[in-house]
C-alpha cells in the first residue's frame, strides 16, 4: 500500500483524536507510518496554520483535542486544505467582500476565515503573500449608507421581517416614512439598494440604502414575493429603475467608440450588431429613462439615438442646454 500523503495524514490525525480521545506519539507514528520528526511537523502545522486545538497531556503522555473541541468542530479540515490557486481565489474574494461591506457586518462573520487565510498565506508562495499589495480596488461615485441601517436591514432581510424606515426621496427632495417587506439587498454600480414590497404603494420598489436615514425592524413577518415575479419586475427596465411600460432604445455608435461598446453589457436582454460602416447599433429595453440618459450622454457626440423619438428629443435638448452653458465657442 502506498504511503499516505500529507493531506491524508492530516485527516487521519483528526479522525484518530476525535474517535479515541488521546494517543501517544508512538501510536500516532505507527498509525500514520511516519517518523517522529514528520509527526512533529504535521502536528505543528495543524496547530499553527490550520488552527486545530491539539494539546499535549504531559501526565498521560498523549495528544488530545482541547476540551469541547470535539463538539465545537471549529478545527474541521474540509475546505481549509487548499491549493495555491484556491487560496488566492479565497483571499481575493475576502478583499472584495470587505470592500463592498459598509457596515462591517460581512467582515465580522469573515474575520475567523480572514485570520486563517492570513496564516495559510504566511507559509505559501511569496507571490501569494503580496496579493493585497498587488491589487487595487478603486471606487468612484460611492454613496455610503449608514452602517447601522445597513446592518439592521441585512438582518431583517435574513430574518424575513418587515421594516419601518425614514427614507429621503432625493428626486422629490422629501422625507417619507415607508413600511417595507425587504426581499433582497442589491450591490449595483458601487452602491447598495434594497428591493422590497412597499406597503404604502402596494407594489415592488427599489430603495437606495444611502437614502435610508433611520429604520426599525418590526415583529411582523415580511410579505414574500416569488423570485420569478421579482425578476420579471426588476429586470424589465434599465439599470436600477424598473417598470412595466417597456420601450426599446436604438443607439448608433461611431466606429471608434463601437470597439468598446460592442463588448459592454448594458442590459441582460440587449441586442447589437455592426453595420457595414463599422458602426455598432445597440438596442436596449427601458421603462424609466433617467439612468439610460446618463449612459448615453457620457458618450457625447460618439452616439446617436435613432429611436424612440421621445428619447431622441430628450438627448438633443440636453445637448443644446449644455451648449448654452458654454457660450462663445473657441478657446480662451
Amino acid at each position: 500500500m502506498a504511503p499516505m500523503d500529507r493531506t491524508e495524514r492530516f485527516y487521519r490525525i483528526q479522525q484518530l483524536l476525535e474517535l479515541r480521545g488521546g494517543l501517544s506519539g508512538e501510536e500516532l507514528m505507527a498509525s500514520l507510518e511516519v517518523s517522529r520528526a514528520t509527526l512533529h511537523r504535521d502536528l505543528e502545522y495543524l496547530r499553527d496554520r490550520l488552527g486545530m486545538p491539539i494539546n499535549w497531556d504531559a501526565a498521560a503522555r498523549v495528544y488530545r483535542l482541547a476540551p469541547g473541541a470535539r463538539h465545537e468542530r471549529r478545527h474541521a479540515l474540509p475546505g481549509l486544505w487548499l491549493s495555491e490557486s484556491e487560496l488566492a481565489a479565497l483571499s481575493t474574494l475576502s478583499q472584495l467582500l470587505g470592500h463592498i461591506d459598509p457596515s462591517g457586518l460581512i467582515e465580522e462573520h469573515l474575520k475567523p476565515l480572514s485570520e486563517r487565510l492570513a496564516g495559510l498565506l504566511a507559509s505559501s508562495d511569496p507571490a501569494l503573500r503580496e496579493l493585497g499589495a498587488r491589487m487595487k480596488i478603486a471606487s468612484i461615485g460611492v454613496r455610503q449608507p449608514s452602517s447601522d441601517c445597513f446592518a439592521s436591514m441585512a438582518r431583517a432581510v435574513f430574518a424575513r421581517r418587515r421594516v419601518r424606515m425614514r427614507y429621503r426621496a432625493r428626486a422629490r427632495d422629501t422625507i417619507e416614512e415607508r413600511e417595507v417587506s425587504p426581499q433582497r439587498l442589491v450591490f449595483y454600480r458601487q452602491n447598495w439598494y434594497l428591493d422590497g414590497w412597499c406597503h404604502l404603494r402596494e407594489g415592488l420598489r427599489s430603495f437606495a440604502m444611502d437614502s435610508v436615514e433611520a429604520m426599525e425592524t418590526l415583529d411582523i413577518p415580511a410579505l414574500e414575493v416569488e423570485t420569478e415575479a421579482m425578476e420579471d419586475f426588476f429586470s424589465g427596465g434599465y439599470g436600477i429603475f424598473n417598470g412595466q411600460d417597456i420601450q426599446w432604445a436604438v443607439l448608433r455608435f461611431s466606429p471608434e467608440r463601437s470597439r468598446w461598446v460592442a463588448v459592454e453589457r448594458w442590459h441582460s436582454k440587449q441586442q447589437g450588431e455592426f453595420t457595414s460602416l463599422g458602426e455598432y447599433v445597440l438596442r436596449v429595453p427601458y421603462a424609466d429613462d433617467r439612468e439610460l440618459l446618463g449612459d448615453i450622454l457620457r458618450h457625447g457626440s460618439e452616439v446617436e439615438v435613432m429611436s424612440p423619438p421621445g428619447l431622441r428629443a430628450k438627448v438633443r435638448d440636453l445637448h443644446l442646454e449644455a451648449g448654452r452653458r458654454y457660450p462663445g465657442g473657441g478657446t480662451a
